[in-house]
């Protein structure tokens, strides 16, 4: 099973890797993925959201899948957040969606130095 398949049988099955839908401990779940995986998975995430949305930021990627999914939301950190189930629902779908779509650019060694070569140019 490759990373995106593992990704997809997790998205479509959560309840069997203890998530509950809810966005923090999906996140935590996919960085200590990353972190199995010595950082390969996400290699190049940080800097595809940047090219993705066309400007440069030190927020975490944490942060910025769940100000895209949840635009209106003022995060001022996990220990103060709190979602409604909807939101939750929302942020966990736009971190896959985040997710599967870098995936796609990361396997591809000519659409990754593409955008390797507009992060450097932002």
């Amino acid at each position: 099973m490759n990373d995106k398949e593992f990704i997809e049988h997790v998205r479509d099955r959560q309840e069997m890797y203890g998530l509950s839908g809810t966005y923090h401990p999906t996140a935590m779940f996919i960085m200590g993925f990353d972190q199995a995986r010595a950082g390969g998975l996400l290699r190049g995430f940080h800097e595809w959201l940047a090219v993705r949305n066309g400007e440069l930021s030190s927020q975490h990627w944490l942060g910025r899948v769940l100000a895209e999914a949840l635009p209106d939301l003022r995060f001022r950190g996990f220990e103060n957040l709190r979602l409604e189930q909807k939101q939750e629902r929302q942020a966990v779908d736009r971190l896959f969606s985040l997710v599967l779509e870098f995936l796609d650019v990361r396997d591809d060694p000519r659409a990754l130095a593409s955008m390797y070569v507009q992060y450097q140019s932002l």
